[in-house]
């Protein structure tokens, strides 16, 4: 078990898991004031392995649904003020059990903070690790869908006044289709809980470890920034990836489509890159990228993109901005078949077999040692 009191480790926690987000993963500004929050309380954040659970323990997943795209907020008043603390009131009300633990659905500078919020003000731990090592659009992409984990019963909340119990689900798409449209009912996004989860199928699901890598790329990122060193070569470093592209930020086209951002980032090559064109198809984070028309990053691996200060989301990209890009493999239960199924390029309609990074880069040849 790990205590964390300071407001530096906050930083650099909610730093790095932004760099996981790939770009979405929830708003880091929010996710700072919630886990500050915590602290100002006299509140500490536990962070406990998952193979620390106790053979009775129970843990859940508490998220936002919704779009980091900017958009108006619904016009209905807000019924709501706390729909975290509703939402877990009413879920435990649901399993007739006490939740003894917490577990993010995804790395992000907002949804992970979230699900440390609830468990620490809740005076309960949150499990070193989260459901699928990066950010994702959508419900379909968690590793307990990959190991047969049923992700209901499951409860949704809105600020607007919808409390929605989620007995079971005819398939996933039906789910996600159900938590998607509240999110977009209440103009931006809702709160669920789900995945209720004993310890051994808590041990076979969870991605371990990414809280504490979280932490480690905010730490080198600010010592990067205090030394002057290359942001982008540091982060590469750390998740054994790659400088795929650097330049300018030339055009970003986006739109709000069913409670998803979904837009393409299109970046002009500098330096040893000019005359290339790099462009990102995104959905809430980055998907599937291109250089020049062909790919170099697929999913379920990791694109994230940096300015000089650290990770950029997709609700704050900027024409002109000079940015550099990263690849960097998923978590390997992501590049099995049912990790493809439901992560992969066919999965998001792109007619590709999935192609590991650490292949495509090379193929390209202008990887950044």
């Amino acid at each position: 078990m790990k205590i964390i009191t300071s407001r530096e480790d906050v930083e650099n926690l909610v730093l790095g898991a932004t760099v996981l987000g790939t770009g979405g993963g929830g708003d880091p500004n929010e996710g700072l004031q919630l886990l500050l929050s915590i602290l100002n309380v006299g509140k500490v954040i536990e962070v406990m392995d998952v193979s620390e659970l106790g053979s009775n323990d129970l843990v859940a997943v508490p998220y936002y649904v919704g779009t980091v795209a900017p958009s108006a907020r619904s016009k209905k008043p807000r019924k709501i003020g706390d729909p975290l603390r509703v939402a877990v009131d009413e879920y435990g009300k649901v399993l007739n059990r006490e939740i003894t633990a917490f577990v993010a659905t995804e790395m992000g500078g907002g949804n992970t903070a979230v699900a440390i919020y609830i468990a620490s003000m809740l005076g309960k731990p949150i499990i070193d690790g989260d459901m699928i090592g990066r950010a994702a659009p959508e419900l379909l992409q968690s590793t307990a869908n990959i190991v047969g984990i049923p992700l209901y019963p499951a409860i949704i909340v809105s600020e607007t006044g919808n409390v929605i119990i989620i007995k079971e689900y005819s398939d996933l798409e039906d789910y996600e289709a159900l938590a998607r449209y509240v999110s977009i009912l209440a103009g931006k996004h809702a709160v669920v809980i789900d995945t209720p989860m004993g310890k051994e199928q808590a041990e076979g699901a969870v991605v371990r470890g990414t809280l504490t890598l979280a932490m480690k790329i905010g730490e080198a990122i600010r010592e990067a920034r205090n030394k002057g060193e290359d942001l982008a070569k540091v982060v590469a470093g750390i998740l054994g990836g790659w400088v795929i592209f650097r330049g300018v930020v030339d055009a970003y086209d986006w739109r709000d489509e069913g409670g998803f951002l979904i837009g393409n980032l299109l970046i002009r090559g500098s330096g040893r890159w000019g005359g290339l064109v790099f462009r990102s198809w995104i959905k809430n984070e980055h998907i599937m990228a291109f250089l020049n028309d062909k790919p170099i990053v697929m999913p379920p691996d990791l694109i994230i993109v940096m300015d000089s200060n650290g990770p950029v989301t997709n609700d704050k990209v900027k024409v002109g901005e000079e940015v550099a890009v990263i690849g960097a493999p998923a978590p390997g239960i992501w590049r099995s078949e049912k990790g493809l199924e439901l992560f992969g390029p066919r999965h998001f309609g792109f007619n590709f077999e999935y192609v590991p990074v650490e292949e495509l880069v090379k193929r390209h040849g202008v990887v950044e040692g």
